[in-house]
């Protein structure tokens, strides 16, 4: 694999500013990993899922919890005592050193997984000489200077970026068509973070159509199914299982590791509510409900115990039917619809498989369970390769880009933070409708007149979270009141962004990122 210097000058000079952030703002996130550490170095593997002495219980798949494992190894050499579960919310300078780097660190493979994105898209030619703005450039900066990750991974705290990398390696496997090796970093991914088993249908069906059923100038020939073909798949996939789960499955504690990944008793949404459908319902619902209270259909008493209050449990609405998880996998698999239509009606190029990604992404974010608000990045990064190859799709990516990172500001909520979070944000767009307006050559912006109206939004609500809410007591007597408005109005614009991506992918024609032509 070349390492390429753009690409690498890049990820150094991001890194920098990495470092800068390690005395910032932790969230309670920064507790969850060092207790996980804690009780991967303290406790024996058949505790791990057992072990409830704090209330950040482990419930990530058991690749994860060997990865926090091989953490704390190295961790006791900072500071020991971050390694004792029963040292809750311990933050010692030496700790938060260590975990900051470790997060630092592990975004080299994000870097790789970017590098190896960044090479594919080197084979197209630019549309400008400008070396600065050459697209394999902007597509290295608008990844490796994302936002997003800025704020979640390296302020807030978690490990997205090199869960990330694994994805994007999975992905240009699967561009240079190297259908076994893609499905290995796949199926490795699910096994690091189960929410990816979202963008499991578009890998299926996709790889079902171009490897399985090797199918021709995009059409399927159902006589010509290889069986060696599907076999090497499930293979992959049950080996890779096996080795995570198999030692769980030897102690008889399969089942308690799924009611730990899946706790359906999380509740419809999360105490931020994510920015999907469910935020708008559950406005919907708190708006009914007060002008039922209003009208005296219904006592105060009963309002009071609305889901929508912000906290992380499973109970009702008020007005509005309760939804069960059940009915939102549901709605989540309708939303997968249109990616079946385009891997399995046009040829299978790298952009198919790219907006079927893209697909499942939204679909997940929009209609799934307990879903949080970081998980909109699943949206951002991959359709971020699609915006510097194609205009339509750099329209849509401009203007969700904007609204999905400023949907996580609520994330950072002191006020030291503000302008940093802001000032990234201004960065990231700048820098975005500048390079893509000229790679793509454009006469008129990138975002349409009621975009720019809808922007202007976004500047009143951020004014109104930092200056007027404080003002006006807002933030003492309803203090879930900015976030909730944050997160419905920016649900508005996600859901507009899904509905223009449907219509763009079903109707556009085929054409490749890259691909390398196959040998007759």
């Amino acid at each position: 694999m070349m390492f390429d210097k753009d690409c690498f000058v890049s990820f150094a000079a991001v890194t920098c500013l990495k470092i800068l952030f390690i005395p910032l703002y932790k969230s309670t996130d920064f507790e969850v990993h060092r207790n996980w550490m804690a009780i991967t170095y303290q406790k024996p593997v058949n505790e791990w899922y057992l072990e409830k002495t704090s209330q950040w219980t482990l419930d990530y798949p058991p690749l994860f919890a060997w990865f926090e494992y091989f953490l704390s190894v190295i961790a006791k050499y900072f500071d020991p005592k971050m390694l004792e579960v029963t040292n809750l919310n311990y933050e010692s300078s030496q700790a938060v050193f260590f975990m900051r780097m470790s997060v630092v660190f592990s975004d080299v493979i994000y870097y790789i997984g970017v590098n190896r994105i960044f090479n594919l898209s080197k084979t197209q030619k630019a549309s400008i000489d400008d070396p600065w703005l050459r697209k394999e450039v902007v597509l290295a900066m608008l990844l490796l200077w994302n936002p997003g990750l800025l704020l979640v991974d390296h302020i807030h705290f978690q490990y997205n970026g090199f869960l990330s990398g694994i994805l994007f390696i999975s992905v240009a496997d699967m561009f240079q068509e190297k259908y076994v090796q893609g499905t290995f970093w796949f199926c490795i991914l699910i096994n690091f973070k189960h929410i990816y088993l979202y963008l499991a249908p578009a890998f299926f069906i996709f790889l079902l159509k171009n490897y399985c059923f090797k199918s021709t100038d995009g059409n399927v020939d159902f006589r010509r199914f290889s069986v060696k073909h599907f076999l090497a798949l499930a293979a992959i996939g049950i080996v890779t299982v096996l080795i995570s789960f198999g030692p769980f499955i030897y102690m008889g504690q399969l089942k308690q590791v799924l009611s730990r990944l899946f706790p359906v008793k999380r509740g419809l949404t999360h105490s931020y509510w994510a920015p999907n459908i469910w935020a708008l319902y559950n406005f919907a619902d708190r708006v009914i409900s007060f002008l039922a209270y209003q009208l005296k259909f219904y006592a105060y008493e009963k309002l009071q115990t609305c889901s929508t209050r912000g906290l992380v449990q499973e109970c009702d609405h008020v007005i509005l039917p309760s939804v069960s998880s059940i009915f939102t996998l549901f709605l989540a698999a309708l939303s997968f619809i249109p990616v079946f239509y385009i891997t399995w009606r046009k040829p299978g190029s790298p952009k198919v498989f790219i907006n079927s990604l893209i697909l499942c992404s939204f679909g997940s974010f929009l209609f799934g369970y307990h879903v949080h608000e970081k998980a909109v990045l699943m949206i951002i990064l991959p359709m971020t390769i699609t915006s510097v190859f194609y205009k339509e799709e750099a329209q849509i990516f401009a203007f969700l880009s904007v609204v999905g990172h400023f949907s996580l500001f609520p994330l950072l909520h002191k006020e030291g933070e503000t302008l940093l979070k802001i000032l990234l944000l201004l960065l990231h767009a700048v820098y975005m409708f500048s390079s893509l307006n000229e790679l793509h050559q454009l006469k008129s912006s990138l975002i349409t007149s009621l975009e720019k109206l809808y922007f202007c939004g976004l500047i009143v609500l951020q004014l109104f979270h930092s200056i007027f809410a404080e003002i006006l007591g807002i933030e003492k007597k309803l203090p879930f009141l900015p976030l909730m408005l944050t997160s419905t109005y920016c649900a508005f614009g996600i859901l507009y962004a899904w509905i223009k991506y449907c219509y763009l992918t079903l109707n556009s024609t085929d054409s490749d990122i890259t691909r390398k032509k196959r040998k007759k």
